[in-house]
């Protein structure tokens, strides 16, 4: 993309925008979907809610496992994700769906009395395929578009407005925290200073602000990366709307239920695993106790190892790269 002025560098080729066929349609890949269904150990008559709907690769795979007695509902904040599963409903009574955040997880399915009652739930983090794709989402780096950045379009403020309002302390230890971004000081001094000449309100430009600020290059990863990756995670909540749903989630489940968890990367990954641990070690108490057997207070037992994609779907899939499946079992 060519800047407008001597202020806003252009991108280097290296990075340049993608351009897309017209009538392009981005295809969404479930990552780690058989080890998912084998983790949530789907059986005909069960009732499962897949936490993250997405464009429904998992939904119609554990679908495919139910019989006629079996249900699934979804939840998604994302309206794409609603007119994905709204076609899916009108054909398969087993499936039901609620937009909205993961985080009003407990309320739903207690609106549907399956409190205590579910034998899975299945969360897929981060961003899809076609939110990365589809350039009017603002998600990437690599497609010119708005910036905006929400997951659902309709609420809170978008990446481009908080860049707008936040102070250089603030921006910085969001990519700090968040992305982190070891040149944050200087990303921030550069976005501050580049919206006091005009407004920050394209992807592309802030790519390149980002690209520019930055001295130093991650092998194989564009330099706005981290950025990007912070400003999404701050705009959606994305870590405090995990922490609540995780936190619901295990008082969901039957006993024998499984909780599973597919996440994109460390800050995710971190806060499932910890928190899993946690719940599956039980209260802290005095060595001298005389107190022997399980845990005392576990509500979880961890199922296996952490899972990671396999050589050929990395091959058919690079996205993949990064993701990782933690289980448990409700005690």
């Amino acid at each position: 993309m060519k800047a407008k002025t001597a202020s806003f560098p252009a991108i280097s080729n290296r990075w340049r925008f993608d351009r897309q066929p017209r009538g392009f349609r981005p295809v969404h890949q479930s990552v780690l979907l058989n080890e998912a269904l084998d983790a949530l150990r789907v059986g005909p008559e069960g009732r499962y809610v897949d936490a993250t709907f997405g464009r429904g690769g998992h939904a119609r795979a554990i679908l495919a496992r139910l019989g006629s007695k079996g249900c699934l509902l979804a939840l998604d904040r994302d309206p794409a994700a609603a007119a994905a599963a709204a076609e899916l409903a009108v054909n398969d009574s087993r499936f039901s769906f609620e937009a909205t955040a993961f985080s009003a997880l407990a309320d739903v399915v207690r609106s549907r009395d399956l409190a205590g009652r579910l034998d899975g739930i299945l969360f897929d983090l981060g961003v899809s395929s076609p939110q990365l794709d589809d350039p009017q989402r603002g998600f990437s780096f690599l497609r010119d578009g708005p910036l905006d950045m929400r997951m659902d379009p309709t609420q809170d403020e978008s990446a481009a407005e908080w860049l707008a309002r936040a102070d250089e302390a603030e921006i910085g230890g969001v990519l700090r925290d968040l992305g982190e971004e070891r040149f944050h000081r200087r990303v921030a001094r550069a976005i501050v200073g580049a919206r006091a000449q005009a407004p920050i309100t394209a992807t592309g430009r802030l790519a390149s602000i980002v690209a520019e600020a930055v001295p130093t290059r991650e092998r194989g990863k564009h330099p706005a990366t981290r950025t990007f990756q912070a400003i999404r995670i701050h705009v959606n909540r994305e870590l405090e709307e995990l922490q609540s749903a995780l936190a619901q989630a295990v008082d969901l489940l039957a006993h024998g239920g499984r909780l599973v968890v597919i996440s994109f990367h460390s800050l995710e990954d971190r806060i499932v695993k910890r928190f899993l641990r946690s719940c599956a070690r039980g209260a802290d108490l005095p060595p001298d106790l005389p107190i022997t057997g399980a845990h005392h207070g576990a509500t979880l037992r961890l199922v296996g190892k952490a899972v990671h994609p396999g050589a050929e779907e990395l091959d058919a899939n690079p996205r993949a790269r990064s993701a990782v499946l933690r289980a448990a079992e409700r005690l």
